[in-house]
């Protein structure tokens, strides 16, 4: 989650794509295309037999014309904030096959400085679907209130307002309004940031007709379940897609599968560590994501916070799941100000020569043409047998046998080498 200011392509790069380290989901943005720089590599390819060659998260900061050219080449799929019609533009117009979503938050409404204006009313261009100044003046029922009947602002977010995601009043206006401003400016469809699972991000509120916050959470789970619904068949009237950003699906079986329907999801902490472990290949999480991964028709954004060493096991988990729509991104600074483009992606992997598979142990493999991802998300160090001949990213020879330490990941390459 932060506030405004994919994908893979398998013959030249391993992957690239979509975030950073919070629970919660992007807030919107521009971006910054890094040429050089540590972990960046050379642009490659926008499209590779069907695959994306990329994912911008463009909410950062206002991309420049260098920065949209580059990306037109470089990426698949683009989001932008909603202000960056122009930006849209453009990118459509040097590549036609790209796919351009627009940033728009479900569960708040916002009244900081560009959002609204300096005389209180909504800006044109919105972060969210409703506008904070129209919300207030005709349906100030919308804004969710705790058990005192205060309003909901967002901890680490001011003057981010949590919203009443489960009434159906909302739900259509959101949906109106977000659909014709799609359709008008020639988007080609939303990307929906915060379709979290719990309050718990932002807020240790209470909300008012709940007696818990498990209550609080589950009415909020089923208040977006039918709002994904709402908003999704009246972009499809259109034409349009909604991908929105799930929030720990893994814990809810099913999730990631209903909530991706209308086009697409994103998971924002994909190959995320936590106690020696990956949280993705838990619960329903890693099944699902393969499910998605295999379908033409939906989007699968991926993005791995962190160092290199994350984002080497991120782009490793993505080329995992390498399908038609499969976008990923690392994010190596939480504001998503520079578009990611890592040596693991730049790897000359070649085209998959099966699909993924896990040995005895739980380490997940998938061989390439030039190269093999592979993915130990236990919490034990594990041993891998291997052909003679790979190398690391850094040219490192590695023998038949490599030991791939617990929550970790590689690419690996042909090399002149091996033991």
């Amino acid at each position: 989650m932060r506030r405004p200011a994919l994908a893979l392509a398998l013959v030249l790069v391993v992957v690239a794509g979509c975030s950073a380290g919070g629970q919660g989901g992007g807030h919107g943005g521009g971006g910054n295309i890094a040429t050089d720089g540590a972990g960046r590599a050379e642009p490659g390819t926008a499209t590779t037999d069907g695959r994306c060659g990329g994912l911008w998260y463009a909410i950062g900061d206002r991309p420049t014309d260098a920065e949209i050219s580059d990306a037109a080449d470089r990426y698949g799929v683009v989001v932008l904030n909603a202000w960056e019609v122009d930006a849209m533009q453009r990118l459509k117009e040097l590549n036609p096959d790209i796919t351009v979503l627009v940033y728009k938050d479900l569960s708040s409404t916002r009244d900081y400085a560009g959002a609204v204006r300096s005389d209180g009313s909504d800006a044109e261009h919105q972060p969210t679907g409703i506008g904070f100044a129209a919300a207030e003046a005709d349906n100030p029922e919308w804004f969710a209130t705790d058990t005192d009947g205060n309003r909901i602002e967002w901890d680490g977010y001011p003057q981010h307002w949590q919203m009443t995601v489960w009434e159906p009043s909302y739900q259509r206006a959101w949906a109106e309004a977000v659909t014709d401003e799609v359709v008008e400016a020639g988007w080609d469809g939303v990307f929906a940031d915060n379709d979290f699972a719990t309050l718990r991000f932002y807020s240790d509120a209470v909300l008012a007709g709940t007696d818990s916050p498990a209550e609080t959470d589950q009415l909020i789970r089923d208040g977006l379940d039918e709002m994904i619904t709402v908003v999704g068949e009246r972009l499809a009237e259109e034409g349009k897609k909604l991908v929105p950003n799930v929030s720990e699906a893994r814990l809810y079986p099913g999730r990631w599968l209903e909530h991706s329907r209308f086009g697409g999801a994103m998971e924002e902490n994909f190959a995320q560590r936590a106690d020696d472990r990956l949280l993705t290949w838990e619960g329903a999480g890693w099944s699902e994501l393969l499910e998605t991964a295999a379908d033409p028709d939906r989007l699968t954004l991926l993005v791995t916070a962190g160092d290199d060493r994350a984002a080497e096991t991120g782009a490793a988990g993505a080329a995992l799941l390498a399908g038609p729509g499969v976008c990923w991104s690392a994010a190596h600074e939480v504001g998503y100000k520079e578009p990611e483009w890592t040596v693991a992606q730049a790897a000359d992997l070649g085209a998959p020569r099966g699909e993924a598979v896990a040995t005895d142990d739980g380490v997940w493999m998938r061989e390439y043409e030039r190269g093999y991802a592979v993915v130990n998300p236990t919490s034990d160090d594990l041993d891998v047998e291997l052909p003679n001949g790979l190398t690391d990213l850094n040219g490192a020879p590695k023998g038949t046998t490599m030991t791939v330490p617990a929550a970790d990941g590689l690419v690996l390459v042909e090399g002149g080498g091996g033991e």
